[in-house]
């Protein structure tokens, strides 16, 4: 089993590689993914700069390189990485979104350790340095009254793997305590207005995902100084592997909400990263622990199952659909992808969109994760 799944998430890099991998500006020992297949002149010159989708691009090398490390990936990610500062043209931090700078910083931490590399380190801080002193968490981005998860969950993270627990709980423990909604899921964010603050209900799979994985490299950190307060963040975690199997999944356990092209290429594959960081890493021995595991393991698998039988393959190689419960289309140059008060729409056909690709690829992995723990 684990084997299938190995090698289905080395076609979905393949098929990224192929068709997606390019230098930047033609510049030797540089590499990053356009955004579209096929792919126009502007897309070929990153005429357009999507910073989060090669954060997440990198991060699916590093999932690749951590199940089977060869020369050829490492390279890879160390050319992705230069990529992605030269095109952001001034180092890592000049960016207004601090959701866009914790993605990445999640994937460099995953690589690099921030005591040993200046550019790192440098966000990390910038990151940090970001927190409102009223709220106590992070804006959506600078001169910005939104305060979401997108940005504080996987800032939650970050901190957390840096040690820097107590900020990364405090962040954790807001989002529990302002924004989880009648099903025990995690509501997009809250804006504060002249009147007061203001819900923005809103349900994205990613936002389960990163509440998660928050709650996980939490307890981690309190179990290993033997405190009970880890066990808050265990119950949450499981709690939200059982709202998203209630309410983002179908009765065979494949996630089915509608997230199309875009931005929203990326949601399911995230909330499939950190069910399986579930699946394989959730503490505890008693049977709710056990069944939690279970449930995140069968999520993931059957989604991936489905994303694989509903693939279209190109010279061999596989084209996902955007929603894993229908076909894959073949892509098209119809419409190319857009932006819009800070967000990526996708093309006519979502499956053109990397976005969506990666989601793919991500799922892949994290089934081959599931299948390699043999849960």
């Amino acid at each position: 089993m684990q084997e299938k799944w190995s090698h289905r998430a080395d076609l979905a890099e393949a098929a990224i590689t192929d068709r997606h991998a390019r230098r930047v500006w033609g510049i030797p020992g540089t590499n990053l993914a356009v955004v579209g297949w096929p792919s126009t002149t502007k897309d070929e010159l990153f005429f357009h700069w999507h910073y989060w989708w090669q954060a997440h691009y990198l991060d699916c090398q590093i999932d690749a390189t951590k199940r089977r490390s060869t020369k050829k990936r490492k390279r890879r990610i160390k050319e992705t990485m230069r990529g992605i500062r030269i095109r952001n043209l001034r180092g890592w931090t000049v960016n207004r979104y601090y959701d866009d700078k914790s993605w990445l910083a999640l994937a460099v931490g995953r690589w690099l350790s921030s005591s040993k590399h200046k550019g790192l380190r440098a966000l990390e801080r910038n990151i940090y340095d970001g927190i409102d002193t009223l709220t106590g968490v992070l804006p959506w981005r600078t001169n910005e009254t939104f305060y979401n998860v997108p940005t504080n969950g996987p800032a939650a993270i970050m901190m957390a793997r840096a040690g820097r627990v107590d900020k990364a709980r405090e962040l954790t423990d807001w989002v529990f305590d302002h924004l989880i909604n009648q099903d025990g899921l995690v509501m997009d964010g809250m804006r504060m207005r002249m009147h007061g603050p203001e819900l923005v209900p809103v349900i994205h799979p990613y936002c389960q995902g990163v509440m998660m994985g928050a709650c996980l490299e939490i307890a981690d950190h309190l179990l290993s100084e033997n405190s009970d307060e880890a066990y808050t963040y265990i119950s949450r975690a499981r709690e939200l592997v059982d709202a998203v199997e209630r309410h983002l999944a179908s009765p065979e356990g494949i996630l089915n909400t509608h997230t199309d092209g875009g931005d929203g290429g990326l949601f399911k594959g995230i909330l499939a990263r950190y069910l399986a960081d579930v699946a394989t890493r959730l503490p505890g021995d008693s049977s709710l622990s056990d069944n939690t595991r279970r449930k995140a393991a069968r999520i993931v698998t059957a989604s991936a199952t489905s994303l694989w039988n509903r693939r279209v393959e190109i010279d061999g190689l596989p084209v996902f659909a955007s929603n894993w419960t229908e076909d894959a289309r073949v892509p098209s140059l119809s419409t190319s992808v857009g932006t819009i008060r800070g967000a990526v729409l996708g093309s006519t056909v979502p499956e053109r969109d990397l976005s969506v690709q990666l989601s793919g690829w991500m799922l892949l992995e994290a089934a081959a994760r599931v299948a390699a723990a043999d849960l």
